[in-house]
C-alpha cells in the first residue's frame, strides 16, 4: 500500500497507469509491473488529468532538473522524490565538423553530465522515488551496465537495498560502480536478455520490486522529461528530426509521449519530429522489422558490442518503437562498432566531447541519412547523447 502521506504534495496530475493494448486501467497507490491481463502483458502508461487549463509559464524559476515537470511526473508527496539533480541537459551545436552539417542545423542533447554519466539517471530517479512512495524495501534490475549504476546510486539515496544483474562482458567500471553505491551485483554469462529472466525468476522467489525496462511503469515518465526539456530548449519549436540510440527504447518512447502530452495541454503544436532509431549491428531487430513493415521483431544477438546499451537482443516494448518510428515517419538504421569507434574520436578530436558509443552510433547515422537525402536541406536535426564516453574505455582502441 501507499505510504502515509505527511508531506508536501508535488501538484502531481496523475491519474491512474493504462494498458495500451486491453485498456485497462490501474491504481497508481498499488505496486504495477505491466498489465494485469494474460492476454497482453504489455507495458504501462501513466495517464494524467490535462483538463486543468495549466501554463507552461509554471516552469519560470523552477529549479533546472527534471522534477521542473513534478506535475506530469507520478510522486505525490515531495518527500518521497529522490533526486541527485538530474535533468536539464545542454544543447550543444556542432562547431568543428560542419563541412558534414551544411544546410542543416545539427545539435547534441548532451545526457553525459546526469548523475552516473548517462540518461539512466532520469527514468531511475522517477522509478525509485515512485518505489519509496509505494513503500518497497528491494529493488532489482537486468543492466547493460548504467542503469545498474544508476539504480545503485539512487538505492543508496533512498536507503533502498538494490540488486543488479549484469553481463560479465560489462566493462569493469560500471560493475565497481554499483559495488561503490553499496548494491548487491550478479554477474551473469550471457547478455541482457538473459540477465531479465534471472531477476524476473528471483523477483517472484524473494518479493523484489523490478524495474527492468518498459516492465515498471515509470522509469519511462523519468525518461519522457527529455521530451519536455527538448520543447523547452528549442523555445516550444521541435526540430525535424531526432535521432536516438535504441536498445530498451525507454528515451524514445518517452519523448513521443512528452510530445503527446504537451499537445493536449497547448504547449506545442502539431508539429512532430521525425524520429530514427539508430541500433548496433550486434542487435538490429527493430531495424530489421522496421523495413519489413513488421509489427514487432525477432530475437536478435550478434553477440558484443562496444555499445553496451545497445545489446538488447528483442525490446519488451518492440511493438511501441515501431509504432512511434511509424506514426512519425521515422526510420531505422543499423551502425558498426567500427563505425562507432570511427565517430566517438572524430567527435572527440574535433568536438572535444567524449560521448558513449551509442551516442557516437548517431552522429555515423547522421551522416549517412543525410548523403542519402533522407534528411534534407534545410531541416534541424537533434542528435541524443545518452552518456558519457569515459565509462567505455574499456571498449575502445585508442
Amino acid at each position: 500500500m501507499i505510504t502515509e502521506q505527511t508531506g508536501l504534495g508535488t501538484g502531481s496530475l496523475i491519474l491512474n497507469l493504462k494498458c495500451p493494448e486491453c485498456g485497462t486501467l490501474h491504481d497508481t497507490s498499488q505496486i504495477n509491473t505491466v498489465c494485469v491481463n494474460d492476454t497482453c502483458k504489455s507495458t504501462l502508461f501513466a495517464q494524467y488529468n490535462f483538463s486543468t487549463g495549466i501554463d507552461k509559464s509554471v516552469l519560470k524559476d523552477r529549479p533546472a532538473t527534471m522534477w521542473r515537470y513534478r506535475e506530469f511526473l507520478p510522486i505525490v508527496d515531495e518527500k518521497n522524490i529522490v533526486s541527485l539533480g538530474e535533468g536539464f541537459t545542454p544543447i550543444i551545436p556542432i562547431e568543428n565538423l560542419k563541412k558534414f552539417t551544411t544546410g542543416n542545423e545539427v545539435l547534441w542533447k548532451d545526457e553525459s553530465g546526469n548523475p552516473t554519466g548517462s540518461f539512466k539517471a532520469r527514468g531511475i530517479s522517477a522509478a525509485v522515488s515512485k518505489a519509496k512512495e509505494l513503500g518497497v524495501e528491494t529493488i532489482a534490475t537486468p543492466t547493460a551496465g548504467n542503469a545498474g549504476g544508476a539504480l545503485a546510486a539512487y538505492a543508496a539515496r533512498a536507503g533502498m537495498r538494490a540488486i543488479v544483474y549484469m553481463p560479465k562482458l560489462t566493462p569493469k567500471v560500471f560493475k565497481d560502480e554499483c559495488r561503490l553505491y553499496g548494491a548487491e551485483l550478479v554477474e551473469i554469462d550471457g547478455n541482457i536478455s538473459d540477465c531479465g529472466r534471472l531477476v524476473n525468476e528471483q523477483a517472484l522467489i524473494n518479493n523484489w520490486f523490478q524495474v527492468s525496462t518498459l516492465k515498471e511503469p515509470y522509469r519511462l515518465e523519468g525518461k519522457k522529461t527529455m521530451g519536455y526539456e527538448i520543447a523547452e530548449q528549442f523555445n516550444w519549436q521541435l526540430p525535424d528530426v531526432i535521432l536516438y540510440p535504441t536498445g530498451g527504447g525507454t528515451g524514445l518512447i518517452g519523448i513521443w509521449k512528452a510530445f503527446d502530452e504537451m499537445k493536449q495541454m497547448g504547449w506545442i503544436g502539431s508539429k512532430r519530429p521525425r524520429m530514427v532509431a539508430v541500433q548496433s549491428q550486434s542487435c538490429d531487430g527493430i531495424v530489421s522489422a522496421f523495413h519489413a513493415g513488421n509489427y514487432t521483431s525477432e530475437f536478435a544477438d550478434g553477440g558484443f558490442t562496444i555499445a553496451n546499451g545497445l545489446r538488447v537482443p528483442k525490446p519488451y516494448a518492440d511493438k511501441v518503437i515501431l509504432r512511434v518510428l511509424r506514426e512519425s515517419k521515422g526510420n531505422a538504421i543499423t551502425i558498426s562498432d567500427a563505425e562507432m569507434s570511427d565517430a566517438l574520436k572524430e567527435i572527440a578530436r574535433n568536438e572535444g566531447m567524449l560521448i558513449a558509443p551509442e551516442g557516437a552510433a548517431l552522429w555515423q547515422a547522421y551522416k549517412k541519412l543525410k548523403v542519402s537525402n533522407w534528411i534534407k536541406p534545410g531541416e534541424q536535426v537533434l542528435l541524443i547523447n545518452t552518456g558519457s564516453g569515459y565509462k567505455y574505455l574499456e571498449n575502445i582502441d585508442i
